[in-house]
């Protein structure tokens, strides 16, 4: 089960980071994390900025609708997201879900 809770501004989500990846995805749970890859590097916030987008569009929810809040240089992350439940959020960490 990943952390995620209901925050007066969205959802709050942990992320564990996986940058360098063979293509942008939502890769399932780590640790109470929700994994995602991506192909950007980690350098100069390309990593976050993808990380953003592949959350967003998992997500059905414009780029701006997600917002890094903690965790900028390392692996582990915060987002909060604006426009869905903590159950939508959720269901990114299943993989058989559809």
């Amino acid at each position: 089960m990943i952390d995620c809770r209901q925050d007066t501004g969205g959802v709050l989500v942990r992320v564990r980071a996986r940058p360098g990846a063979a293509r942008d995805h939502v890769a399932g749970e780590h640790g109470g994390a929700l994994k995602v890859a991506v192909t950007a590097p980690p350098e100069a916030g390309r990593a976050n900025a993808a990380i953003a987008r592949t959350l967003a569009k998992a997500l059905g929810v414009r780029k701006s609708a997600v917002t890094l809040i903690a965790g900028a240089t390392s692996r582990d992350k915060t987002f909060r997201v604006v426009g869905v439940t903590v159950a939508e959020v959720a269901r990114l960490a299943d993989p058989g879900a559809t």
